[in-house]
């Protein structure tokens, strides 16, 4: 929230020419930019620190640079260039990775493949919902798959969707669920192929409705899916223990 009401500081010269962002506080003059930035400082610093100093500095140094990639890289390359799309999953993907570090104090595959679902996910899920605001997103000057390079846009969605079905058994294979889960996670990671590809040959605003209210649930459901194929271990003591969440005993 604190690095939003930053970014939306910077930004409500551009938001005002937008359907979709014309209405927020900042941009209506409901709140002064000067409470918006206080706001921003109060929630990320603290917010940090306390990440920092009761959770681990790796979860807390993730955090700050998080809000770094947000606000000084991927909020500025919105109107510089498209790769502010990837820029922005790669923000996207990274409070699971530091869910994963709080829990474990350590940056592990298993992390990374968490972060990978997320990041792929994002691309079939913005770039179907990029598709039908192209209008506003032109009028706010911002510089989107959708609006400067839609045969990109529908590709990189069709892409990162199938995608989805590789990075599944990366997650036995490193020993994060058991190989049930991309069994059973298959006939969900199919189904938005499916409609990214209807999207891909389409190209129209029900494809592109279909595929963004798909991602909707099919991200939910396929971290449910890996919860509960959670690979488990046998501990000394012949009880089941979770293999993924528990430090090598020193």
């Amino acid at each position: 929230m604190s690095f939003c009401s930053n970014v939306i500081y910077f930004e409500v010269p551009f938001d005002s020419n937008m359907n979709r962002t014309k209405n927020r506080p900042l941009v209506r003059g409901q709140i002064s930019p000067l409470h918006a930035v206080s706001f921003a400082l109060a929630c990320g610093i603290p917010g940090v620190a306390l990440l920092t100093l009761a959770v681990n500095p790796l979860t807390g140094f993730l955090g700050a640079f998080n809000i770094f990639l947000y606000t000084c890289c991927y909020t500025p390359l919105k109107r510089l260039s498209i790769i502010n799309t990837w820029v922005g999953a790669v923000v996207g993907a990274i409070p699971p990775v530091m869910g994963w570090c709080a829990a474990t104090g350590s940056l592990d595959p298993g992390a990374l493949v968490l972060g990978g679902f997320l990041y792929s996910w994002q691309f079939p899920h913005f770039n179907a919902l990029s598709w039908n605001l192209r209008e506003d997103y032109s009028r706010g000057g911002y510089r989107m798959m959708s609006v400067t390079h839609p045969g990109m846009c529908k590709r990189v969605a069709l892409r990162h969707s199938l995608g989805l079905i590789p990075l599944t058994t990366l997650a036995p294979a490193l020993g994060v669920t058991t190989w049930n889960f991309p069994v059973i996670s298959l006939p969900i990671n199919l189904y938005i192929s499916y409609l990214a590809a209807r999207f891909y040959y389409q190209g129209d605003r029900n494809s592109a409705r279909k595929l963004f209210f798909c991602s909707l649930w099919h991200l939910p459901m396929l971290l449910l899916l890996a919860l509960t194929c959670k690979k488990y271990s046998r501990s000394p003591e012949g009880t089941a223990a979770p293999m993924t969440l528990a430090r090598p005993a020193k």
